[in-house]
């Protein structure tokens, strides 16, 4: 009796304890008789509780359900059956109801080992709605994220520039619709390429050390220049900004090329301008070089009219020295001045800074006042740069003018070089890299500028001169050019006590042939000919006269032709020829170069060169740069001509 009273409260107990359970529980026999549940029950489902005590069935919980509608509605004892045959099996199952007052109840049910089950019954309303409203919050942010995408699709393809995102490989993640069709590609095909692939092995090269200073953390800018699919050429101005967390550390890099192709063709032509503006004031100075030549000959030539017969040579040859070097002389002029007005794209070399400045102080020699002492310190061919020296030579003579200008009752104007090594700070101050560099500085006693001149003398359109006598764009394209180039540029002035321009430049050492230069005494000995029979094609007939006589001189017979065409049925029709010289620019037909052409598709084995006194001969001979034979620049001197006869006999 004390045992069956202790099972009770024990019993009781833990029918107290599962009434505190927040479900629904109940126990069903093999017989699919109630045997345990607890509060949960009444609470959750609304069970009558004349059904709930020991011993029920469950088909009287099925018919309640049912016949209230938590089925929905049909053959309510065709439901009540299937939900017994499918108690009967006594298998694992779960599913979720939802009820009429719209309750959605989670239904778990387990087997027992020696038959029935135990089932847990699960109010989920809540959990649901929280779910069902997650699920919408991630649609409607799915969506919104779509738009902003398409959104940002259509504004970067629609933006005048290439825009791309690559990630560590390198490889592309993104790329708008310019970018991928400038390497032939379409958005969805560059996607998770590798960047090798997209540009090619050739541009990838180039490229590299940029992608790779970028992925480093380094904001980069650089150009590089692709032919179209046209085969014109296309300049590209590329940023590259690292794509990087707070910690520093690089998920990507950020990629925006401009097309500068234009821009290039108006700094070019903007550089033409300037260079066109300095020929003419070189003119003036050139002239008078020029009418000083001139004087040399024709003082020498009247002075031989009056010599009288027999001449000795020693005074011959003290008439026709000073002549034939005042020709050297204007010869030489003259293509430094066609070679300067003419101009190239920008195209950099590695050169010795020396020379640059001694081609510039030619050309300035007689362009300033002889009140102006200019001085050169520039002795050091080993100091190089990677310049263009057309461009450089701009420089000079912008920056000379300016201090001509600054000095109309004259002064000293000086060139000097040497090399200098900045340190971080140097560097800092100049906006370089430290290293090694070549210092020029130009310098002179001129009237000086004030504080705010030198703050805006690189500003474009900024000029201290009167209206009309300076466009205010020289200095800035110096500036501009300096700065391509790698260097910098520092201006250091005082009123009354002249300017001095300090320009910085990463320095190339110099060495062998390149920075000693050959003398005259260690050129080869003039090479003779030994009678080869030569066709001289020239239309001018006093060229073709002194020409012919320096072939002549030079141990060589010479046959003359006035046109291509004559040239052209000598040439196939003489065996006994063994070369031809020609000049280019001729009037008929055929222009010297498609003689040349012609009668090499025919006689391979003759020596053919050409002479012109253009200094853009080809532009005029077939529009091409391109040319398979030496080129004479007239006026040549004998050992020019017999060296270019070597070459091709």
């Amino acid at each position: 009796m004390e045992e069956t009273k202790h099972l009770k409260t024990q019993l009781d107990l833990l029918q107290a304890a599962l009434d505190h359970i927040n479900q629904g529980f109940t126990v069903f026999d093999s017989d699919l008789r109630l045997v345990a549940w607890n509060r949960g029950l009444y609470d959750m489902l609304d069970m009558p509780s004349s059904i709930v005590r020991r011993g029920s069935h469950l088909e009287e919980f099925i018919r309640v359900n049912a016949e209230r509608g938590e089925y929905g509605p049909g053959d309510i004892e065709a439901k009540i059956e299937r939900r017994i045959q499918r108690a009967r099996l006594f298998e694992p199952h779960y599913f979720e109801r939802i009820r009429p007052n719209g309750q959605i109840i989670a239904v778990s049910g387990t087997p027992l080992p020696n038959g029935g089950f135990v089932t847990i019954y699960s109010d989920v309303t809540e959990e649901r709605k929280r779910q069902e409203k997650l699920e919408r919050t991630v649609e409607e942010r799915t969506h919104a994220l779509q738009q902003s995408e398409d959104w940002l699709r259509l504004v970067t393809d629609n933006i005048p520039a290439l825009i791309a995102y690559l990630a560590p490989g390198p490889v592309f993640r993104f790329a708008n619709r310019r970018y991928a069709e400038w390497f032939g590609h379409s958005i969805a095909s560059i996607a998770g390429r590798s960047a090798h692939d997209v540009v090619g092995e050739e541009l990838f090269a180039e490229l590299l050390p940029h992608i790779n200073r970028a992925f480093e953390g380094n904001a980069v800018s650089y150009e590089y220049q692709r032919q179209r699919l046209d085969g014109t050429t296309a300049y590209m101005r590329s940023t590259l900004i690292p794509d990087m967390t707070v910690d520093g550390r690089t998920l990507g890099i950020f990629v925006l090329s401009l097309d500068a192709t234009d821009q290039k063709a108006a700094e070019a032509a903007l550089v033409q301008s300037q260079r066109m503006d300095a020929v003419g004031k070189l003119t003036g100075g050139l002239a008078h070089d020029f009418n000083n030549l001139l004087a040399i000959l024709m003082g020498n030539l009247l002075a031989l009219g009056r010599l009288e017969t027999p001449i000795e040579k020693d005074t011959l040859d003290g008439k026709i020295a000073p002549m034939l070097e005042a020709a050297k002389r204007g010869s030489d002029l003259i293509q430094r001045l066609l070679a300067f007005s003419r101009g190239k794209a920008i195209d950099p070399q590695t050169v010795s800074i020396s020379d640059v400045i001694a081609t510039a102080a030619k050309l300035l020699e007689g362009s300033l006042p002889s009140s102006i002492d200019f001085t050169i310190d520039s002795d050091d061919r080993s100091i190089g740069a990677r310049i263009d020296p057309t461009q450089m030579e701009t420089t000079f003579i912008n920056l000379a003018f300016n201090a001509r200008d600054a000095m109309p009752d004259g002064g000293s104007l000086s060139i000097a070089l040497s090399s200098i090594t900045l340190d971080t700070y140097e560097a800092q101050d100049l906006s370089v890299s430290a290293g090694d560099y070549a210092m020029i500085s130009v310098a002179d006693t001129g009237s000086g500028m004030d504080n705010e001149s030198q703050l805006r003398i690189f500003e474009p359109f900024y000029t201290t001169k009167t209206f009309g006598t300076g466009s205010g764009l020289g200095l800035s394209m110096v500036y501009g050019f300096i700065r391509q180039s790698g260097g910098a540029i520092h201006v250091r002035s005082k009123v009354g006590e002249g300017t001095t321009f300090t320009i910085y430049l990463p320095l190339k050492n110099l060495t062998g042939p390149d920075a000693n230069g050959a003398t005259a005494s260690e050129l080869p000995a003039l090479k003779r000919g030994q009678g080869e029979l030569l066709l001289l094609v020239e239309d001018d007939p006093y060229v073709s006269a002194t020409i012919s006589d320096q072939l002549q001189s030079l141990g060589y017979a010479v046959l003359k032709a006035e046109n291509a065409e004559d040239a052209c049925k000598l040439a196939l029709d003489l065996p006994e020829l063994k070369g031809v010289l020609s000049d280019i620019i001729m009037p008929g037909q055929m222009n010297g170069l498609m003689l040349a052409r012609e009668i090499r598709q025919n006689r391979a084995e003759l020596g053919i060169a050409l002479m012109t006194g253009y200094a853009d001969w080809s532009a005029l001979a077939d529009n091409s740069s391109s040319c398979e034979f030496p080129v004479l620049a007239k006026p040549f001197g004998d050992y020019q001509l017999a060296e270019t006869l070597r070459k091709i006999l």
